[in-house]
This record gives C-alpha cells, sequence and structure tokens, in this order.
C-alpha cells in the first residue's frame, strides 16, 4: 500500500504484571485495505486490538492516526479517533429490533423524544447500502440467523462513520452461506475506503479477503505478508514458528550483539 497509513503502532509494547503481552509490535493500516491479523492462540492478538480501542493502554511504543501520534487511554478516545470495534460476542440486544440495536447509545431525538422515524429511515439506508438482506429493521434480533446478527453488529460499528473497522473473528461459528455473507460485507467494507482489521483462525477467508497479513507469534511481530504473493504454507510456518531453527536464532542474537 503506497501513502500513509491511517494508523500506525511503531514498537507498542504491553506489560500485565509479571507477564509481557506485546512486545516491540508494529501494524500500518491504509485505507481501503483489509489487514489480517493472525496467530495462534496467545499470540497476543486480542491485547494488541484493545489496546488500538483503548481498553488496555500502551505502555511503551506510539500510535499514529493520519501521520500524528494520538493517546488512546479509553474506548471513548479510539471512538473519537474514528476506529469501530466488532467483538465476537456482537454485544446486541436480544429483545430490541434491528433498529434498537443500531442506534442503541446514540438514539436519534426530536424535542426530546426519540425520532424512531429518522432512525428507522437511516437504518434501511445504512443496510442498503451495505446490501444486507434481512427480513424487516423492525425484527427483533433473537428472530435472525448467527450471519444476519453478525452484519447487523458490523452495521452499527458504521454509525458513527469510522475510518477503522476492527472485527474480531466475524466467521467464527457460522455455516458457509453465514460466512459468504459476512466476507461479502469486509469486502464492501474496504470499497467504501475503510481500514479493516480482521482478526480470525480462518485461513480461507484470510486468503479470500485480506490484502496483508500481519502475524503474531508470543506477541511479537512475525512477519507482514501480502496475501497475493504468499503461500498459504508461508504464513502457517510463520504463525507456528516451524520457520524458526537452531541457524535462524543464532543469526538474529549475532545481528542482535552487532548492535
Amino acid at each position: 500500500m503506497t501513502g500513509a497509513p491511517v494508523l500506525a503502532l511503531r514498537g507498542v509494547s504491553k506489560r500485565f504484571g509479571a507477564v509481557q503481552a506485546l512486545t516491540d509490535v508494529h501494524l500500518e493500516v491504509h485505507a481501503g485495505e483489509v489487514v489480517a491479523l493472525v496467530g495462534d492462540n496467545g499470540a497476543g492478538k486480542s491485547t494488541l486490538v484493545k489496546t488500538i480501542a483503548g481498553v488496555h493502554p500502551i505502555d511503551e511504543g506510539t500510535i499514529e492516526w493520519e501521520g500524528q501520534s494520538v493517546t488512546i487511554g479509553r474506548p471513548h478516545d479510539a471512538q473519537a479517533l474514528g476506529v469501530a470495534t466488532v467483538y465476537q460476542d456482537l454485544a446486541l440486544c436480544d429483545n430490541l429490533d434491528v433498529v434498537g440495536n443500531l442506534f442503541l447509545g446514540r438514539e436519534l431525538r426530536r424535542f426530546g423524544t426519540l425520532d424512531e422515524v429518522a432512525m428507522e429511515k437511516r437504518a434501511r439506508e445504512l443496510l442498503d447500502t451495505l446490501s444486507i438482506r434481512i427480513p424487516s429493521v423492525r425484527i427483533p434480533i433473537a428472530a435472525l440467523s448467527g450471519g444476519q446478527r453478525q452484519v447487523v453488529a458490523i452495521a452499527r460499528a458504521l454509525v458513527g462513520d469510522p475510518k477503522i473497522v476492527i472485527l474480531d473473528e466475524p466467521t467464527a461459528a457460522l455455516g458457509v452461506e453465514q460466512t459468504a455473507q459476512v466476507l461479502d460485507l469486509v469486502e464492501r467494507l474496504r470499497d467504501r475506503g475503510l481500514g479493516v482489521i480482521l482478526i480470525s483462525h480462518n485461513m480461507a477467508d484470510v486468503k479470500a479477503v485480506a490484502d496483508t497479513v500481519a502475524v503474531l507469534r508470543l506477541g511479537r511481530n512475525n512477519g507482514v505478508f501480502e496475501v497475493a504473493n504468499t503461500s498459504h504454507e508461508e504464513i502457517i510456518s510463520a504463525i507456528t514458528g516451524a520457520t524458526e531453527n537452531a541457524v535462524t536464532r543464532r543469526q538474529a542474537r549475532l545481528a542482535e550483539d552487532a548492535k
């Protein structure tokens, strides 16, 4: 990707007591780019995402937004910049309809009362723009399928007009058709010029929609790959550490000593 990134992490580290969760991590996300963040369990993916989202402020390093150094100390800071996060649990209210969920906490008011007409109109426009197909915007969330619930959660994240959208395992536990629906939506987000960080264990999904794959291993960067020019095996090797051996470790040690 050419041009300055919308979001850049430079040398980010995070510690929880005696546990070093992240060490000197770098990450860049450009407008109109899908970056897949992959790694084994415990690699630091969730921690990294939560530092961007303001849940866990970083201990060291810098976060840059459109070329300027910024401080993200709480979720509100991230939202104010233009970061939207859709966590794996979706955080939807089953008893509310689609409109109610889309505007939960951001309700539109007119003369001091909820403007249901305006919210429904904007909900329809947003879902139509994203080509999201659901039976009705007034149907309770509990009546929707897993894939439909996922796309509603993503649509809700777009109500605030973000520039970066973080999706935490959006296709986990979904069937083939529902997964395709979510991946189509990810591509539409990219087409709208948004930067997308996609956390996934499913390499087929990653290869299908991601432009770049950033691998974390044991809280450190272990490679950034262009999907079009990288094999499935190379990415898996970086995730598992199969590329590490006595020779590469010795070379890394010698390079460190030479500094």
